[in-house]
């Protein structure tokens, strides 16, 4: 029988592929590797050509166009890619997934078996209602799901297949990627454009299906380091300077109108998400997100003002800010060529949905890609509440970006005969 892409999807997640932050190896785990020496096997057993996987661990392929020498787009059509990522967040486990699947889902809040205080609300999960009477897949509340961005997998070997087993759809060169380390920012650090061969990509790491996405944060990383002195606690007076108490007064300054769970849209954020001391030094790691490239300074001077504002409050301490840059808004580069925005648009419309640009409030590979030469916009996979415990990912969302995806080769190939 042949494969769904729930079959793939179930199978790959089972795989712990979770990154690491601040790894000396690339990839930062070497277990990324047992999903991706697996994909290449897969995509040679369906018989895709030039199937390789170098030493960083990317795996390419090429699924060579069909159009026959006589049609008017013969040798006009790019070459374009399609990618998705392995790795999951270092936030929540990936090990042991136990994926539970709701058949026919009836509305309603879900109480997640593997534990019973993890729940997937109805009021926090608009789409669940999109989704009544079709088939969710969730976490059993003690790992992630890894939907993101293994629903991502799942489509493109689908739909790789599909095209394969109907060769009355036509289409141009079809490359194929599978990346690691993209959630830790790595994700195109080796990546070889070149021998990749698209013109165009469209990474399928989205959420909602009928979103598409053509710009994502610019951002950068910025670490705080604060220096004190340790010294026993009974003979602590006037000499400890306490690290951990400077830094709870530069965290509490942060502006509570400027985090990830009180902006939306196009609105900045300031996130402190790592933090790590004791009593002698003490890190704090902050996600710096804002649409417009310049804004990051801005961000970067509130950071600024934080501490000279609490220096004086602990005279002995020393702080320091660095700022890291970490990938740029792609809009400007997608747009350069509108065929690689057009061709998606008419895909997804064809697949039956009403698309719309949506902004992504966060980075995909495709922000890197595209920076580098490689216009890669963005295609939704189904899935929702990515990193977390009640990540979930939608069968018929799944299925809807399939078909996208191969309706995307024929929009090229019509595109090149107007």
């Amino acid at each position: 029988m042949k494969e769904t892409v729930l079959d793939r999807l179930l199978r790959y997640v089972k795989i712990d592929t979770q990154s690491k932050d601040d790894a000396e190896t690339y990839p930062s785990t070497a277990k990324q590797f047992d999903l991706l020496n697996l994909l290449a096997k897969e995509l040679q057993d369906l018989g895709l050509h030039d199937v390789s996987i170098d030493k960083y661990g990317y795996v390419m392929a090429t699924l060579p166009g069909n159009l026959p020498t006589g049609h008017p787009a013969y040798g006009k059509v790019p070459a374009i890619g399609l990618i998705a990522h392995v790795d999951t967040s270092p936030s929540t486990s990936g090990a042991n997934v136990k994926p539970q699947i709701i058949e026919n889902y009836q509305g309603g809040d879900i109480v997640l078996p593997g534990d019973p205080s993890v729940i997937l609300r109805e009021s926090e999960n608009p789409e669940l209602k999109r989704n009544i009477g079709k088939t969710i897949i969730t976490t059993d509340g003690t790992t992630l799901l890894g939907a993101d961005d293994k629903a991502g997998i799942a489509i493109i070997m689908t739909a790789a297949e599909q095209l394969l087993e109907n060769p009355a759809i036509l289409h141009g060169d079809i490359k194929i990627a599978f990346t690691p380390d993209e959630e830790v920012g790595n994700g195109t650090k080796y990546f070889d454009i070149k021998k990749f061969g698209a013109a165009f990509a469209y990474t399928v790491d989205g959420d909602t299906p009928g979103e598409l996405n053509k710009e994502t944060f610019s951002a950068n990383s910025a670490i705080i380091t604060v220096y004190g002195r340790n010294i026993h606690p009974g003979m602590a007076k006037n000499i400890m300077v306490n690290s951990i108490r400077v830094m709870a007064d530069i965290i509490a300054r942060m502006p509570r109108n400027m985090a990830p769970e009180t902006t939306e849209g196009y609105e900045p954020y300031i996130h402190p998400h790592v933090l790590e001391g004791e009593e002698a030094k003490t890190t704090l790691k902050i996600l710096l997100r804002d649409f417009k490239t310049e804004g990051l300074d801005e961000l970067k001077k509130i950071l600024e003002k934080i501490i000279v504002e609490v220096q004086p409050l602990h005279p002995k301490a020393t702080i320091d800010l660095k700022i890291v840059e970490s990938y740029r808004n792609m809009r400007e580069g997608v747009e350069k060529d509108p065929r690689v925005l057009e061709c998606l648009w008419d895909a997804a419309q064809r697949a039956g949905l009403d698309p719309k640009w949506v902004p992504i409030r966060g980075g995909t590979d495709g922000s890197k890609l595209t920076a580098n030469g490689l216009p890669t916009p963005n295609i939704f996979t189904g899935g929702q509440n990515y990193h977390g415990k009640t990540e979930w990912a939608s069968l018929w969302g799944m299925e809807k970006a399939i078909e996208t995806v191969v309706h995307l080769g024929q929009t090229w190939v019509e595109k090149r005969i107007v």
